[in-house]
């Protein structure tokens, strides 16, 4: 198998708000990559730690529409409430996963959780917009609620680390979550010193997110905390070296090579599909949920 080699190395953009609840770095899609060149994920915000300190009225953003495509959420430090007008809702806490797939429509909020905001505390949470294939845009909205205990874990040897796998495949582990299209998405939690092999298919879209620590890939390149490494589609295989106990967010899907019309909070085909969301938003077809 081919290595599969790097494109470019990001530093986080500055950074701006989301609602007050979450200070983001916006990597896709940004001046550098658009929603064609790294899907099916068509947009990364990562709040990297960030400290928000104790208040009795809980930060985040307030009711939003959502349709096309799936949110997924992952927790690193704080703790985030969530509530949808399909009737989903629940508490997303450190190392856990929420994948809401928004599909033909929802209406949601996130907040700070009640007790996290009153004591205040390290932020640091990564949203993931995966896109949806035209087939599937219109399907009923689902909900994943994906605790860290439930995510299934692949044990490197020499007490090297382990690799959570949220969806996808690494080893003999599979993925927690279900998806529509393949999506490899892994948390490497790794000791200082691991060097790691990933193979995924030369082309799949594949990214790091360097969550926590330094690392070195392909024993070449170093990339610091909190920039994102972007691979060509020239190979397959590629290894992540810690040079100090680190968190790498892997991702790396398969590209749906459909048109992306895109306004706001919908991600369509057509630019007639996005005024019918605006529509049947005004119309109420996304459901109800109180401020």
């Amino acid at each position: 198998m081919k290595t599969r080699n790097i494109e470019l190395i990001l530093t986080p953009p500055a950074p701006h708000m989301v609602g007050d609840g979450f200070r983001v770095h916006n990597f896709i899609p940004g001046y550098r990559l658009n929603m064609q060149r790294m899907s099916p994920f068509i947009m990364l915000d990562y709040n990297s730690k960030f400290y928000f300190p104790p208040t009795d009225k809980p930060r985040g953003v307030s009711v939003h529409p959502h349709r096309g495509f799936e949110t997924v959420t992952i927790a690193y430090h704080g703790k985030v409430a969530h509530h949808d007008s399909a009737g989903n809702s629940g508490v997303i806490a450190e190392g856990d996963v929420q994948w809401m797939t928004a599909a033909s429509g929802v209406l949601h909020k996130e907040y700070h959780e009640k007790e996290y905001s009153k004591q205040g505390g390290d932020f640091q949470m990564v949203q993931l917009w995966v896109n949806l294939p035209a087939k599937d845009k219109m399907s009923k909205p689902q909900y994943q609620e994906i605790t860290n205990a439930s995510i299934n874990k692949y044990t490197l040897p020499g007490n090297n680390g382990v690799i959570e796998v949220i969806a996808g495949q690494y080893e003999d582990a599979k993925g927690t979550a279900s998806t529509f299209t393949p999506v490899h998405l892994q948390n490497a939690k790794l000791n200082k010193g691991a060097v790691v092999p990933f193979t995924f298919p030369a082309g799949y879209n594949t990214a790091l997110l360097v969550i926590e620590g330094s690392i070195r890939v392909n024993g070449e390149e170093k990339a610091p905390a909190d920039n994102f490494v972007v691979f060509k589609n020239d190979g397959e295989t590629f290894t992540i070296e810690a040079l100090e106990n680190a968190v790498v967010l892997v991702l790396s899907g398969e590209p749906i090579n459909e048109p992306i019309a895109a306004h706001g909070p919908f991600v369509m085909n057509t630019r007639e599909e996005i005024v019918q969301a605006f529509n049947d938003v005004n119309m109420g077809k996304f459901g109800y949920l109180e401020e």
